[in-house]
């Protein structure tokens, strides 16, 4: 999405402007399935096509196609009580759907999401969420279940997860702290969402993994959202693809990303560590408030991680001690090599799957009190 500044109500932005250069049902006919990709749209001056390009394309994805007064009603006008929360594309709000609105249509909760048109995110963003979720299925992937396209209003619409994000459930202040297993069944199923992006025919690169866009359901089940500034990765011998425009969440973004526009799954993983982090230790990546040598989360805690004697001492205090000290060191070494400066050092996610699903079994223990040792600037 270029950086210009983008006058909605000038271009009319509706779906038949982008052309896709073969269906799903032609890929079909030819024998093999091809996954339709964003490389794979291109910009058309017809406008009179409209919705049904895409959505012949994305035939048999079981994504339904909604209208805007059809949304308003099932948000209860997009009423503020509805209200979930406000991310980079908009407000997202919660609804109701059944069979009456659309037939075979299971009634449901669904969190609608809606473009702000004065933010910063816009058709691209919304039409990427379509291309990757409108395809992708997977038990750690949010499930799309239909979109909406009427003049400059684009609005997604997804499966309702309960306890909201990670980030909420994690930082909030007055609720319970979430307990040492839970943090890591919650770390292992955003390691198999991630894995599996990573591992497609078309590898996809997230981009802007983070904790709050990690949602979990009534059981604590983490699923990936917000795929809308995801990127088509590196296939063949290529080892990345580069962009000229940085986009992500400060904290988060890996140093080779953000020096050079060099993206690759690798960059994920740092992401990942990154959140990993703020697991282990209950603090946000930046935050302001926190002394100066540990208002960034990554430069402070970063080198203690590889020290056993310290590790301990940056571990939540919310936790009260109630965790499994061999499972802290392993996830403490985990950490500490999917923050690595460079790429290569960093695990796959494959490999990082198989470790958390090695700790899965430890249970949560109280350990006896350990000596607080106060740690200079230098981590020493």
């Amino acid at each position: 999405m270029s950086s210009k500044k983008i006058t909605w109500k000038s271009i009319v932005l509706i779906l038949g402007c982008y052309k896709t250069t073969y269906s799903l049902e032609e890929s079909k006919k030819q024998g093999s399935f091809q996954r339709l990709s964003l490389s794979d749209i291109s910009i058309s001056n017809s406008s009179i096509q409209a919705i049904e390009d895409l959505s012949v394309s994305l035939a048999g994805s079981k994504l339904y196609m909604f209208n805007l007064e059809e949304l308003r009603e099932a948000t209860h006008g997009f009423s503020w009580s509805n209200l979930l929360g406000e991310g980079g594309f908009g407000p997202v709000y919660k609804g109701f759907v059944d069979d009456k609105l659309r037939h075979g249509l299971k009634a449901q909760p669904v969190a609608v999401k809606r473009l702000n048109l004065d933010g910063s995110q816009g058709h691209r963003e919304w039409l990427a969420e379509i291309i990757f979720l409108g395809q992708l299925r997977h038990p750690h992937l949010v499930k799309l279940i239909g979109y909406c396209c009427e003049e400059e209003q684009r609005l997604l619409v997804y499966e309702y997860m309960a306890r909201g994000s990670l980030e909420n459930q994690l930082f909030r202040r007055y609720s319970a702290t979430l307990p040492w297993s839970t943090r890591m069944k919650i770390a292992l199923g955003a390691a198999k969402g991630l894995a599996f992006l990573h591992e497609v025919d078309k590898p996809v690169i997230y981009r802007d993994f983070k904790t709050s866009n990690i949602l979990l359901d009534s059981d604590y089940t983490a699923k990936l959202s917000d795929l809308g500034l995801a990127k088509d990765g590196p296939e063949g011998e290529e080892t990345h693809v580069t962009t000229t425009c940085i986009m992500g969440t400060k904290g988060y973004a890996a140093p080779e990303y953000i020096m050079s526009g060099h993206l690759s799954t690798k960059s994920d993983v740092y992401s990942y560590g990154v959140v990993l982090l703020e697991l282990l230790t209950g603090k946000r990546v930046v935050d302001k408030t926190r002394p100066n040598k540990e208002r960034h989360l990554v430069e402070w805690a970063r080198p203690i991680l590889r020290d056993q004697r310290k590790v301990l001492n940056i571990i939540d205090s919310r936790l009260e001690r109630q965790f499994s000290v061999k499972g802290v060191l392993k996830v403490a070494a985990l950490t500490y090599k999917c923050l690595s400066h460079h790429p290569a050092p960093r695990p796959n996610m494959s490999d990082v799957v198989k470790i958390l699903e090695s700790l899965q079994d430890f249970d949560d223990v109280i350990i006896g009190p350990f000596v607080y040792v106060a740690v200079s600037e230098s981590g020493q």
